[in-house]
């Protein structure tokens, strides 16, 4: 199977940065942060939380790398740090009785979308944030189902199972169906 030119890059960067090459750290922050911010968004549904998630992320990201032995599994194990993060700001948040925002805006919504795609992000958004993680990485970032396990920290079978009841209340949103 022939590898994504955009993985391989990404893999040269992960080695080059692990060796502590800081350009190769910083296009791969630059490559990556984007994503990484959208993923916490995702989970936290506030925009601000969602930075500062991210923002923790790469700090662990940057100490751990060395110890990251397979270029291969740096998305997997980047958006794992990050969900952990995100379920971090969570905890916090109902210890201290507080919510993560009213409204939330995804920082990297195109004006310029058609609205087939505003309809499916917009269905997206609205399903819980344990099946929109999943759906996400595995449709938007195109992360096999074991990475997203990998990611979410959760079996292969739930994610799977996520991935079925998504689908299925997409699906019904898209239609109109909402039975």
């Amino acid at each position: 199977m022939r590898r994504n030119v955009s993985r391989v890059l990404d893999e040269y960067l992960v080695a080059s940065a692990r060796g502590g090459d800081t350009g190769a750290f910083a296009m791969l922050f630059e490559r990556w942060n984007p994503r990484l911010t959208a993923h916490a968004w995702r989970l936290l549904g506030h925009a601000d939380d969602a930075r500062e998630a991210a923002q923790a992320g790469w700090a662990e990201i940057a100490q751990g790398l060395r110890r990251l032995r397979d270029e291969r599994a740096f998305p997997a194990w980047a958006y794992r740090i990050v969900s952990r993060r995100c379920a971090r700001a969570i905890a916090r948040a109902v210890r201290e009785r507080g919510t993560l925002g009213d409204e939330p805006s995804c920082p990297a919504a195109d004006p310029g979308e058609r609205i087939a795609a505003a309809e499916v992000r917009a269905a997206v958004r609205a399903l819980p944030p344990d099946q929109r993680a999943a759906v996400a990485l595995f449709y938007f970032e195109e992360l096999s189902v074991g990475e997203v396990a990998v990611a979410l920290d959760v079996p292969v079978g739930t994610v799977k199972t996520r991935l079925m009841h998504a689908r299925r209340k997409l699906r019904a949103a898209l239609e109109g169906d909402q039975t």
